[in-house]
């Protein structure tokens, strides 16, 4: 969600490229699919990435959204200038419910990595 966002907004003036810490993701979540065409975005053709192919290390900024992620970052840059925030997210993958709830807690993050974003990078 976040990079898809940061792209929007940014488009080809700023780098953006994002991995999770996972390396079993195929597909992109059919309830991200759904908030992001809420918000214009369609990520429906994003293939997953992890860090074991992230192809390039020359990052300015590297945020993390979650504990295990904010750890990994930390050792690959550790001898370069890099900084490295943590944005703790939920997630919502871990909602358990009915539709109308899971969608809500994907809404939550999208909107919550939407402000984060706008506050630290501008818009």
């Amino acid at each position: 969600m976040a990079e898809a966002m940061a792209k929007k907004m940014f488009g080809t003036k700023v780098f953006i490229d994002s991995v999770g810490i996972h390396d079993d993701l195929e597909d992109v979540n059919p309830f991200t699919i759904s908030v992001m065409e809420e918000v214009g975005i369609d990520v429906s053709g994003h293939k997953p990435k992890n860090f074991e192919t992230l192809n390039d290390s020359s990052f300015d900024l590297v945020i993390t959204l979650s504990p295990e992620a904010h750890h990994r970052a930390l050792d690959l840059t550790r001898f370069f200038s890099t900084e490295v925030e943590y944005w703790p997210t939920m997630d919502p993958t871990s909602v358990k419910g009915n539709r109308e709830n899971i969608m809500s807690a994907f809404r939550s993050v999208r909107d919550y990595l939407e402000q984060k974003i706008k506050t630290r990078l501008g818009e």
